[in-house]
């Protein structure tokens, strides 16, 4: 079962001094990081910001792509966590037929915001992080996660990238 979720903030990791993109569904009951590369993260900052660039981003330009071939993204999926690594799907339509992209998480979300597509996690993974990060013997991860877990919006005002 996919679980929607709205990107919450982009913030710098404390620990690791890397970017971090918080997805939390719109109960709060569920919160999931996703630990993304500083040219990721730049791209979905850019766009969550509504910061226009003279010439169109990587993102922009498959936005561009997919409405000039008359290609509707009808959602983008974190689909599956292995080896601490997330995947996932773009679901796109296009003359009726329905297909999926295998992605990485960060160009999902980038194009989602500049698409307006729902973004969802699949409960699994959900239920996998969680569980990934209770057992963990390193000892920052599980701070971490609590860390996480407690933000509030005065909190990410504050690790804003």
């Amino acid at each position: 079962m996919e679980v929607e979720m709205k990107i919450r903030g982009l913030m710098m990791d404390p620990v690791t001094n890397m970017p971090i993109v918080i997805l939390r569904d719109a109960g709060g009951s569920s919160v999931l990081p996703i630990w993304v590369g500083i040219y990721e993260a730049n791209a979905i900052a850019l766009e969550i910001e509504k910061v226009s660039t003279p010439r169109p981003m990587t993102h922009d330009l498959i936005r561009n792509l997919l409405l000039g071939l008359d290609t509707h993204v009808h959602k983008v999926v974190v689909n599956d966590l292995r080896d601490d690594t997330f995947y996932a799907l773009i679901w796109l339509e296009r003359a009726g037929q329905v297909m999926s992209i295998d992605s990485r998480p960060s160009d999902a979300l980038a194009l989602a915001l500049r698409v307006d597509c729902p973004i969802y996690v699949e409960e699994d993974v959900l239920k996998s992080s969680k569980v990934a990060g209770a057992t963990s013997d390193k000892v920052n991860n599980e701070e971490l996660s609590k860390w996480l877990e407690s933000l509030n919006d005065d909190d990410i005002g504050r690790y804003k990238m």
